[in-house]
């Protein structure tokens, strides 16, 4: 069974930073584009980056110059790097692995980020 185990979430001041970081296992890791993914309440489920095989990414607009997602093919992680985090940013993150090939879409149990003084 697929597992993508999120870690890296807390509590952080309106301009600080956090990373998370995801693990996949039981996933032909290389097959996937890795993304992060935000649910704030009473919100719908957003995308925040993804990052294909290859390295390409992609941000929404309101992440971009202060987010950075990288993965490690080799170590099957997936990072979102976040700095300059706004009350905005507040959420649950989710990693999730998609294939193009297949359509099956995994997703991870979500950590908590708060943004707040």
């Amino acid at each position: 069974q697929v597992q993508l185990v999120e870690s890296g979430g807390g509590l952080v001041q309106p301009g600080g930073s956090l990373r998370l970081s995801c693990a996949a296992s039981r996933i032909s890791f290389s097959l996937y584009i890795m993304g992060w993914y935000r649910q704030a309440p009473g919100k719908q489920r957003e995308l925040v980056a993804t990052i294909t095989s290859g390295g390409s990414t992609n941000y929404v607009d309101s992440v971009k110059g202060r987010f950075t997602i990288s993965r490690d093919n080799a170590k099957t992680t997936v990072d979102l790097q976040m700095n300059s985090l706004k009350p905005e940013d507040t959420a649950v993150y989710y990693c999730n692995a998609y294939s193009i090939m297949s359509g099956q879409r995994y997703w991870g149990q979500g950590t908590q980020v708060t943004v707040s003084s």
